[in-house]
């Protein structure tokens, strides 16, 4: 009986890890395409940023915006402090997220973007790290 169970969940663990490793690799290329942007090409994206932010738009706040992004993301990609990058990462998103909220963005294109990316960067955290998944389950134990 024990060996059957162990057969049939190791699967589904494989199958979890491999889904939580696209949606991870997703958001990380996202997210270094994102701060790449700012970092070599500050001009693009100041170009391309909404109007009315409220804030300023020069290379130097892109600069320090593409970097306080790829300090976290690179800690996501690594296993041992991928959590701290995830709340890292859902801080920085949370602050986009209010920014457009502020300037009346697009609700569902712009400004629920970062919910999105952050539900894809939890649940591909959480599908390729049992720790994670024992630590919050989403079912009860069956006992």
């Amino acid at each position: 009986m024990t060996a059957t169970t162990t057969m049939t969940a190791a699967p589904s663990n494989r199958t979890a890890l491999i889904a939580g490793r696209i949606l991870s690799g997703l958001v990380i290329v996202f997210l270094l395409l994102d701060c790449g942007t700012k970092l070599i090409a500050p001009q693009f994206a100041i170009q391309y940023s909404p109007p009315g932010l409220g804030w300023r738009l020069d290379v130097a706040t892109m600069r320090t915006l593409g970097v306080l992004l790829l300090i976290p993301t690179l800690l996501y990609i690594w296993p041992r402090t991928a959590v701290l990058g995830a709340i890292l990462i859902t801080g920085y998103l949370g602050g986009a997220i209010a920014t457009h909220l502020r300037i009346d963005s697009p609700l569902l294109s712009h400004t629920l973007f970062g919910v999105y990316l952050g539900l894809m960067l939890w649940g591909g955290l959480w599908l390729r790290s049992p720790a994670l998944r024992r630590l919050v389950p989403l079912q009860a134990p069956q006992g």
